[in-house]
């Protein structure tokens, strides 16, 4: 079996089980279970636990050369060992539906936008409910819309200092959402700026074109107007 018949296998269930591990981690977190209802949830999170770890050794096993697949695949490491970035699993899957252009300078650029909005998204939620987990006991934030407003203002840098971490953990997730809040709107804006340069050379292009055309046809209307003019003196001399 080759790697890529392993990924068409599993793309699809991994992904159900993001969805299902995301729905027990924001059930656990929000509704601060207890009894039978945590030990439901952190069974459902075990389950997606070890899928992804099955999942990233068979891949490693598979992968051709291996060393080289470990290094550049990196996050689907830090999707087994850390819990809050199993729902990333999600972009693999998302870009199956979205409707790119066929060139591929072009295809690219949208699937590189549509991965960025949805870390994005992604990011906000999951970074929120993972401050909720570690600061509604000891900290400031208390409900999941206080958590989803930090997340919202940290991610873009923008800190009104409102609700801020207080736990070494919250901190720390605060550091990581602030790294990749800036990583994302980096990616985006040197996407764009990409996009733009093309589309000013594209007409740059189009415009020398057109102009080089009209010379064409002035530099042809010249010769036929001298051909024309020889051949009527050459009419007048034999005559």
């Amino acid at each position: 079996m080759t790697q890529a018949t392993w990924r068409r296998w599993t793309d699809w269930p991994l992904a159900g089980l993001a969805v299902l591990f995301l729905v027990a981690y924001s059930w656990e977190v929000i509704g601060q279970l207890h009894g039978a209802a945590e030990r439901v949830s952190e069974t459902i999170e075990w389950v997606s636990w070890s899928a992804f770890a099955i999942d990233y050794v068979v891949s490693l096993v598979l992968a051709q050369p291996r060393w080289r697949w470990f290094y550049t695949h990196l996050i689907d490491l830090a999707i087994v060992a850390l819990p809050v970035l199993r729902p990333l699993r999600l972009l693999r899957v998302a870009a199956a539906f979205t409707v790119l252009q066929r060139r591929t300078g072009t295809a690219l650029r949208g699937r590189v936008i549509a991965y960025a909005i949805g870390a994005g998204l992604l990011l906000i939620y999951v970074s929120a409910l993972a401050e909720l987990n570690a600061e509604q006991a000891r900290g400031h934030i208390k409900t999941i819309w206080q958590a989803l407003w930090w997340s919202v203002v940290t991610i873009t840098t923008t800190g009104y200092g409102d609700y801020t971490p207080v736990t070494a953990t919250g901190k720390l997730i605060a550091v990581c959402v602030m790294f990749g809040g800036v990583a994302l709107i980096g990616v985006v804006s040197a996407t764009l700026a990409s996009w733009i340069v093309e589309r000013v050379v594209e007409d740059d292009e189009a415009e020398t074109q057109v102009v080089t055309a009209l010379e064409l046809q002035e530099l042809r209307d010249e010769i036929r107007a001298l051909r024309l003019e020889l051949e009527r003196r050459s009419t007048d001399e034999s005559g």
